[in-house]
């Protein structure tokens, strides 16, 4: 089994990799600090699964595990994260993850997670399991869900980048677009969202979970 680890901390790839050197059968063909890194080096290398950290700047997890799979359907995705909140679980199941491992019990688990993926199964971590029951039965009695604005995968692009700092150039320079295209979906973004600030806009995706105040 190929695998390439997506994480942002250089200690935690380190960790994941000595844990998969110790396993039969699996070979690490590479590390992802981020998101975007992620997308080209499975361009590059052709895994068979990704480890996938769900908070990461520039690209994260769910958005990095959309595009991926967009074009790369076989391949499957472990998300891990130190975050048990439900939109963010929902977030990146609904992307195409096979697996949901909380950092908290990452060595414990994340073997059990391996041969659910590699059996074409799907593993969540108890605790996680937990979350997903809850926001099942929940989501049909709550009126905000059906208040909740859906975005593109592109408007999302455009809101981690913008809450990171990013300029218009440096998002045009991302995502291979013009600054005036770039600028325009930036401003149609904050239309859509009611949204009149920046600081506002950043608030917005860290409480959606689209990107981590950390960064």
């Amino acid at each position: 089994m190929r695998i390439l680890i997506a994480d942002d901390h250089g200690i935690v790839r380190q960790g994941l990799t000595s844990l998969m050197e110790r396993q039969p059968n699996i070979e690490v063909v590479g590390e992802a600090k981020d998101g975007q890194e992620a997308l080209d080096l499975v361009k590059e290398l052709s895994p068979d699964v990704v480890i996938m950290d769900v908070a990461m700047p520039n690209l994260n997890g769910a958005d990095a595990t959309r595009l991926i799979l967009r074009d790369n359907p076989d391949i499957r995705v472990i998300a891990l994260s130190m975050h048990a909140e439900k939109h963010i679980v929902r977030d990146i199941l609904q992307a195409g993850a096979m697996a949901y491992v909380l950092k908290s019990y990452l060595f414990d688990e994340l073997s059990k997670a391996l041969e659910a993926a590699a059996a074409g199964e799907r593993y969540l971590s108890p605790r996680i399991a937990g979350v997903v029951v809850d926001d099942y039965v929940s989501r049909g009695q709550s009126e905000q869900e059906g208040q909740r604005i859906e975005l593109t995968l592109r408007e999302r692009q455009v809101l981690q980048l913008t809450a990171e700092g990013k300029t218009v150039k440096q998002i045009a320079r991302q995502l291979h677009v013009s600054p005036k295209t770039a600028d325009g979906a930036r401003r149609r973004l904050m239309n859509k969202l009611g949204i009149s600030s920046i600081a506002e806009l950043t608030k917005y995706a860290i409480r959606e979970g689209i990107t981590s105040a950390h960064f």
